[in-house]
């Protein structure tokens, strides 16, 4: 098969702005039905229960994954199992959000007379007022599009980027009312990267004990040397006769000491350690540590408690395993 690659572009930025248009025209149609609906699902003392078939079906576990990981406990229903035991996973303290472009769907409509028993809200998003879901509905949101992206307006694009784009809509704005924070999402993604910069604290993954370079600060350089390479953190602690920081030598202190030709066997580690010197507490972020060694050009922390006595150490390659990076 033969084609255009130039063609092939312009199709695609056509879709791409007959998408963009449909999306804009929809804050045209964010009114007194959005807040309802929002006023609904803040209500709720259950979950809301999201449905749909086809593509909306997919479009709206994406938007039940969306509301549950923002604050808004949710799942989704397929609505042709629904009819067959699993409308016994809805109960009278949750809200129906219902997705169908035509507003027609059977397989909702079959069991809208449940839902209308169960006496709960029901928020349909449907292309079309008029249609059966709408009129049931407690409050319906226009998701219509003036065509859909597909050349022969059929298949669903235009009006599936709409129907995601007010789901996320949705979720946003509970999200800020509930004033939801980025912990709480956190808490929520606990085993993703986001999760980890935003839980792992330098306490989780610091070196303690004997695994804390350190070396007090009348020793000589080789000594504190041998220290370093000992414990492979490419830096090792300097502290008083009370185990507080005084200071810090690494690598880069290394090159440095090598350039003024320096005896490491008479120098002492006092003459030629970094002092003042970065440190952070065991409690901050991880992801806080990292940001601090970005932002000094700095490739290791000592960890200090609030009497800036060591309690332990981390380095760049300790971010990196985590996570962190």
């Amino acid at each position: 098969m033969s084609f255009d690659s130039e063609q092939l572009k312009i199709l695609a930025q056509e879709v791409i702005e007959i998408e963009g248009k449909a999306v804009l025209a929809l804050q045209n149609r964010v009114g007194a039905d959005f807040v309802r609906a929002c006023e609904l699902m803040l209500a709720c003392d259950g979950r809301i229960v999201v449905t749909g078939m086809g593509k909306s079906g997919h479009i709206g576990g994406k938007l039940a994954a969306t509301l549950a990981s923002t604050g808004s406990p949710a799942f989704f229903v397929h609505p042709g199992e629904a009819s067959h035991g699993d409308l016994g996973m809805i109960t009278d303290k949750d809200v129906v959000l219902a997705i169908s472009n035509s507003g027609e769907t059977d397989e909702l409509l079959t069991i809208l007379p449940i839902i209308k028993r169960i006496q709960i809200p029901l928020i349909s998003m449907t292309g079309n007022p008029q249609s059966r879901l709408a009129q049931q509905a407690t409050v319906n949101l226009d998701i219509s599009v003036e065509k859909e992206a597909c050349p022969l307006n059929l298949a669903p694009t235009s009006s599936t980027t709409v129907t995601l784009a007010l789901g996320d809509a949705l979720a946003v704005s509970l999200l800020k009312i509930r004033g939801f924070t980025a912990d709480d999402f956190a808490r929520s993604h606990p085993g993703g990267k986001l999760g980890k910069r935003l839980l792992l604290s330098v306490g989780d993954i610091m070196h303690t004990g004997d695994a804390i370079p350190q070396v007090t600060k009348d020793i000589l350089l080789s000594q504190a040397l041998a220290e370093m390479s000992k414990k492979g953190l490419g830096m090792t602690t300097v502290v008083d006769e009370q185990n507080k920081l005084v200071g810090v030598y690494t690598d880069g202190d290394l090159r440095r000491t090598l350039d003024q030709q320096l005896d490491i066997h008479k120098t002492a580690i006092s003459a030629v350690m970094t002092q003042p010197c970065q440190s952070i507490s065991a409690d901050a972020l991880a992801v806080d540590a990292l940001n601090l060694m970005d932002e000094k050009a700095i490739n290791a922390l000592p960890v200090t408690d609030e009497n800036n006595t060591v309690i332990g150490a981390l380095n760049m390659h300790d971010l990196l395993r985590a996570g962190v990076v």
